[in-house]
C-alpha cells in the first residue's frame, strides 16, 4: 500500500536569515576562474570541465553576464574544444584527458550556455554516446566499463540538448527500463540494480526518466516520502539516512521534488536558512555546511536550491543591474535556455 502523504511541514515563521551575498559570490566565482596557481585549481584539473559549468551556471542564475565576465573573449570556448577527443568523439575533463560521458555532458552544457553548440561535431558526439550503451540499456562512463545511473542521465540529457534523442542511435526505452531496475523497496534509486538509495542518484534517475517520458516507471509518493525524510534538524537535507546535511543535496532532492510536484513536502523556510548560513561572509561562495570552506560545486548547487525554493525569484532585481533566472529542474540549465532550445521533459 502507498504510504500516506506526510503532513505538510509546520508553517514555521521565516527565520532571521542572513542576506544573499550576491556580490561576494560574484567575486568568488570570478576569482576562481582566474586563479590558475591556487592549490584548489591544480587539484581539480581532472574535473575542470564540470567546474567551468558550475561557475557559469552560478553566474547565470544570479542574472550576471557570464559570457562577458567569464568567457574571456572566446578563449573559454576554444579551451572546451581543445578538450574534445577526435578519435573517440567525447570530451575529457581537461586538455589531454581521456573522454568520459560526465565531462561530455558538461562540455555540451557549457557550449549551450555560450551559444556555441554549432561548434560541435554532433555526429561524432552522438556516436560516442551510443557506443557506451550496453545491451541491458545501461551506459558505461567510458571505455573502461563502469556502470552507473549517472551515466544514463548524462547520455539522455546530452542527446536531448543536441536534438538527437530521437535519432535512433540509442535505445531510449531500454535506457529507461534499466533505470527502473535500479529502483529500491523504499522508492529511491541506486547507481546499479540492488545498490543503496542515494539522493544524488535519485536526481539522475528521475531526470533520465523525465527526459525519456517514462515517469510512470517510478512510485512518486513513495519516492517523495523518502526524499522529504532527508530534511535534518538543521533544516538542511542529507543524501542518505543518518548522514549530515549538505548543501548539494538541496539541488539533488529539490530538483526531483520539483519535477514530481512535491516541493511543499519539506519546510522551505528552514532549508533556505540552512543554505544562507553556509555562505562565506568574508570571501563569498557557499560550503556544504556552515563554517566549512566554500567551493564552486556547492556554490552553484546552493544558488540553484535558492532559486528552486523561490527565495531568489525569477525576474526579481539582483541588485547589480540584472535579474535572477529560473533553473530547469531536469536539465540544470537556465529555464530560458531550455525553452529557447526546445528541450522536452515530462513533469
Amino acid at each position: 500500500n502507498d504510504p500516506p502523504p506526510p503532513s505538510p511541514p509546520p508553517s514555521s515563521p521565516p527565520p532571521s536569515s542572513p542576506p544573499f551575498l550576491i556580490e561576494l559570490h560574484r567575486n568568488y566565482i570570478l576569482k576562481a576562474s582566474k586563479d590558475t596557481e591556487s592549490f584548489e585549481y591544480l587539484m581539480t584539473e581532472h574535473l575542470r570541465m564540470s567546474g567551468v559549468y558550475w561557475g557559469l551556471m552560478g553566474y547565470a542564475l544570479m542574472g550576471l553576464d557570464y559570457k562577458e565576465e567569464l568567457g574571456n573573449s572566446g578563449e573559454l570556448v576554444e579551451w572546451v574544444m581543445r578538450c574534445f577527443c577526435e578519435d573517440e568523439g567525447g570530451f575529457g575533463g581537461g586538455e589531454g584527458h581521456d573522454p568520459h560521458i560526465l565531462y561530455t555532458l558538461s562540455a555540451i552544457q557549457v557550449l549551450a550556455l555560450m551559444g556555441e553548440l554549432d561548434r560541435l561535431d554532433k555526429n561524432s558526439v552522438v556516436k560516442y554516446i551510443a557506443s557506451l550503451q550496453l545491451a541491458d540499456g545501461s551506459f558505461q562512463g567510458d571505455k573502461w566499463g563502469e556502470i552507473d545511473t549517472r551515466f544514463s542521465y548524462c547520455a539522455l540529457s546530452s542527446l536531448s540538448i543536441l536534438g538527437q534523442l530521437d535519432s535512433g542511435e540509442v535505445d531510449v526505452s531500454k535506457a529507461a527500463e534499466f533505470v527502473s531496475l535500479c529502483r529500491n523497496f523504499d522508492g529511491g534509486f541506486g547507481c546499479t540494480p540492488g545498490a543503496e538509495s542515494h539522493a544524488g542518484q535519485i536526481f539522475t534517475c528521475v531526470g533520465a526518466l523525465s527526459i525519456a517520458q517514462s515517469l510512470h516507471l517510478l512510485d512518486d509518493k513513495l519516492l517523495c516520502w523518502w526524499l522529504c525524510e532527508r530534511q535534518c534538524d538543521s533544516g538542511g537535507l542529507n543524501g542518505r539516512p543518518e548522514k549530515q546535511a549538505d548543501v548539494c543535496y538541496t539541488w539533488w532532492i529539490l530538483s526531483a521534488l520539483t519535477i514530481l510536484g512535491k516541493v511543499d513536502w519539506i519546510d522551505r523556510n528552514r532549508l533556505v536558512n540552512f543554505i544562507l548560513e553556509c555562505q562565506d561572509k568574508d570571501d563569498g561562495g557557499i560550503a556544504e555546511r556552515p563554517g566549512n570552506m566554500s567551493d564552486i560545486f556547492h556554490t552553484f548547487f546552493g544558488i540553484a536550491g535558492l532559486v528552486l525554493l523561490g527565495h531568489l525569484k525569477e525576474g526579481s532585481n539582483n541588485g547589480l543591474g540584472g535579474h535572477f533566472e529560473a533553473v530547469d529542474p531536469v536539465y540544470a540549465l537556465p529555464a530560458s535556455l531550455t525553452k529557447e532550445l526546445g528541450l522536452k521533459s515530462q513533469k
